[in-house]
């Protein structure tokens, strides 16, 4: 049975395009690719009407010349002008890195972090040429990399309103729910910065009734954010990395010592963290927040057991506690 078309998305489709003209040294007929190319083969073979497919071809390659990408098309002398017979590549040498422009690690986490926040934004069409051209040259921007979140969340509800909140200038209020707390508590805050730690977003502000900063997790935000008529209070220049910065120290410093079952999914990605250090059969393990590294430890069951710190075994118990009374 023939995968349906709806499982290959437009930029898989245009992706494995690229491939296949890339690959090829003579050229690729419009029928050859409509019938092996990924993307097109499947309503081929499920009988798409043939207009539909061709036109399909037409965008396409008219996505190509806006990525930039060097498309040749020529018909073989002896076919006498029958474009049916048109030869389509992509002269592999014309579209390589130029020479000495090499992409790091740290390039390509932050390049994806980039793609990554564009994606869903008003920048998605860019964030999208740019994301394919980079994989066309080869480029794996999904790689998981140390010390990084590349795949990072956009779709957190409070985070268009705090960036609207920031561009604009004015407070916000919100009801926000501590670790350990049973209660939400309505904070009103001037918005100085959002940053992103270990894949989560971060609002640094000024709270109005205390004029100190500090430092909250969106995932904690239980209510609607409201934009306040009230001008917020401006920051410094660099408050952005001064946030980023703090959240570092915290993790640097909060060090937990795990005994972790080896070969298990949770050797696997605890070891990897950033900072981690390894032992025989133990983990000495970083962390930011007590609570989300607690329900993070306790999905492994016991895979994991916590050592030290007192604190964050105790809450790995009652993580798992509840966990036990929700399906007992």
């Amino acid at each position: 049975m023939s995968t349906g078309s709806q499982s290959v998305n437009p930029e898989d489709r245009l992706f494995h395009l690229i491939l296949a003209l890339m690959a090829t040294r003579s050229g690729l007929t419009k029928e050859h690719i409509l019938s092996t190319v990924r993307g097109y083969r499947e309503d081929t073979e499920s009988g798409m009407a043939r207009e539909s497919l061709e036109r399909r071809f037409e965008r396409d390659k008219d996505a190509l010349r806006e990525l930039g990408i060097p498309l040749e098309a020529t018909i073989p002398p002896e076919d006498d002008g029958n474009n049916k017979n048109t030869l389509y590549r992509i002269p592999k040498g014309e579209y390589d890195l130029p020479d000495g422009v090499e992409f790091t690690g740290r390039d390509i986490a932050l390049l994806n972090l980039a793609a990554t926040l564009w994606r869903e934004g008003t920048l998605s069409k860019e964030a999208h040429i740019a994301t394919r051209k980079l994989q066309s040259f080869g480029v794996h921007i999904d790689e998981p990399l140390l010390g990084f979140a590349p795949l990072i969340s956009t779709r957190d509800p409070a985070l268009t309103v705090l960036r609207d909140a920031l561009e604009r200038g004015l407070q916000v209020e919100f009801e926000y729910l501590k670790p350990g707390e049973a209660v939400a508590s309505r904070r009103q805050v001037s918005p100085l910065a959002l940053v992103n730690h270990e894949g989560r977003w971060h609002l640094y502000s000024q709270e109005t009734s205390s004029a100190q900063n500090k430092t909250f997790l969106l995932r904690r935000i239980v209510s609607t954010v409201r934009i306040l008529s009230e001008e917020a209070v401006s920051g410094a220049e660099g408050v952005a990395e001064d946030a980023l910065a703090d959240l570092t120290n915290l993790y640097d410093r909060q060090i937990a010592t795990l005994a972790v079952s080896q070969d298990s999914d949770a050797w696997s990605a605890l070891s990897q963290r950033l900072g981690t250090q390894i032992g025989e059969g133990e983990l000495r393990v970083h962390y930011t927040d007590v609570d989300i590294f607690a329900g993070e430890l306790s999905s492994f069951g016991d895979d994991v057991m916590v050592l030290e710190p007192v604190d964050l075994r105790d809450r790995v118990i009652a993580h798992l506690r509840k966990v036990v009374a929700h399906h007992g």
